[in-house]
């Protein structure tokens, strides 16, 4: 019976072998398109593709800060003009440029208005047209920075007129405060006043933790 079983696994790895061996020699793989070919278009100059179209060398003399030179050439299955070049770029990381130079995502779970100032894990990516070292993905820690469409405005100048009704609690999505603010009349005009100069401000904020816009 063991002899059977090895017989037979012997024969289904000889037959995976042989089926890989014939998609070889096919030309199966080599038709593949990896994924980033979509974003190189072809028939242009090489050194104006976006760098997931390139490999560069390590340019070890480069010093951080500072403009560098890296020889570059585009990956397989990429056509354009010039397959082996040079490119210019800032010697840093790529988790060390500009907030201009990369798109973030936003976080929605985190207040805004805190002490001290709450922040997220996100991930950024890097644009397009920008070089740099290192991943072009990349985690990153930021301020909470969203906004839920509240305007600053619109709740000072309820809390102004209709303040004492709670209508700038209301507003603000605060309902408990909003009650309490309607059926205390603001709490005698004291509490009006309070929320006045609290909105004004800018301490006090939407329920949901977001920005004024």
């Amino acid at each position: 019976m063991a002899a059977r079983r090895w017989r037979r696994a012997l024969r289904g790895l000889c037959g995976r072998l042989f089926l890989s061996q014939l998609s070889v020699f096919s030309g199966r793989e080599s038709t593949e398109i990896p994924p980033y070919v979509t974003n190189c278009p072809s028939n242009g100059l090489c050194s104006r593709l976006p760098p997931d179209c390139m490999t560069c060398n390590t340019n070890y003399s480069c010093i951080y800060g500072k403009p560098a030179t890296f020889d570059c050439k585009v990956k397989p299955h990429v056509h354009c003009v010039q397959e082996n070049f040079t490119i210019n770029m800032t010697c840093q990381f790529c988790w060390q440029l500009a907030t201009s130079d990369y798109v973030c995502t936003n976080s929605t779970n985190c207040m805004t208005v805190s002490c001290p100032r709450q922040r997220y894990n996100a991930t950024c990516t890097v644009r397009d047209h920008i070089h740099c070292l290192g991943n072009r993905v990349f985690p990153k820690m930021l301020y909470c920075n969203w906004t839920g469409g509240y305007k600053w405005s619109t709740a000072l100048a309820l809390s102004i007129t209709l303040g004492g009704f709670g209508a700038d609690r209301f507003y603000l999505g605060q309902w408990r405060e909003g009650l309490g603010k309607l059926f205390s009349f603001g709490g005698l005009g004291i509490w009006t006043l309070i929320d006045v100069l609290l909105i004004g401000v800018g301490y006090v904020g939407p329920a949901d933790g977001s920005l004024y816009i």
